[in-house]
């Protein structure tokens, strides 16, 4: 590594807005390669129950079958009054090849009527590097609006309203929105690590 290269590490993701958020909050400490900066075209399956063994899956399986230190991510929208649902499906809650429009669409149909709308985003981070493995956790607590909001962001974000900020993600700048979200949050505790 020359004198002022940062470090670089593989972010095991195909979601582009994830890379996007990673790299804007990595900036000036790593450099994150995506998967196919490495030549990683897998369609990497999540088969577990929880948001870490997920993690772990993708994480485990660039370091297995391309060899590189990296680190993943598994994100869950968990709503109290679906007794925590969407949850580890919430890429797939509207079906597996749904859109994030048809997920949003179904839990505002799910939420329709329904008081209780307490939510909280979680994003789970596995780290594989220099052979050991390491699990980092991001919450924030919120509610379900009654309607989509805004422009920014993606998946979730028109209707989750965290409580620090009281306007939904999607009305947010990328950077008010990493300051307070599960995934800024996760992200601060595995850049610490680096």
């Amino acid at each position: 590594m020359m004198k002022n290269e940062l470090p670089k590490i593989v972010f095991a993701t195909n979601n582009l807005h994830k890379l996007e958020e990673a790299r804007a909050l990595a900036k000036g400490k790593l450099t994150i390669l995506s998967l196919s900066d490495i030549d990683c075209h897998d369609d990497i399956p999540e088969t577990a129950e929880t948001l870490e063994g997920n993690a772990l899956i993708k994480a485990r399986w660039v370091k297995e079958k391309y060899g590189y230190d990296c680190f993943a991510d598994d994100t869950g929208l968990m709503v109290d009054a679906l007794g925590g649902a969407p949850g580890v499906y919430s890429a797939r809650f509207a079906g597996d090849h749904c859109s994030p429009t048809d997920n949003v669409r179904l839990l505002l149909e799910k939420m329709k009527g329904v008081e209780d709308r307490r939510a909280r985003f979680s994003t789970v981070i596995a780290l594989i590097k220099d052979g050991k493995e390491q699990i980092f956790e991001g919450c924030v607590e919120g509610e379900i609006s009654e309607a989509p909001h805004g422009k920014e962001g993606f998946g979730y974000d028109p209707i989750f309203v965290p409580y620090e900020s009281g306007v939904a993600f999607a009305e947010m700048t990328p950077e008010g929105k990493n300051a307070i979200s599960h995934r800024g949050r996760a992200m601060r505790k595995f850049l610490e690590s680096i």
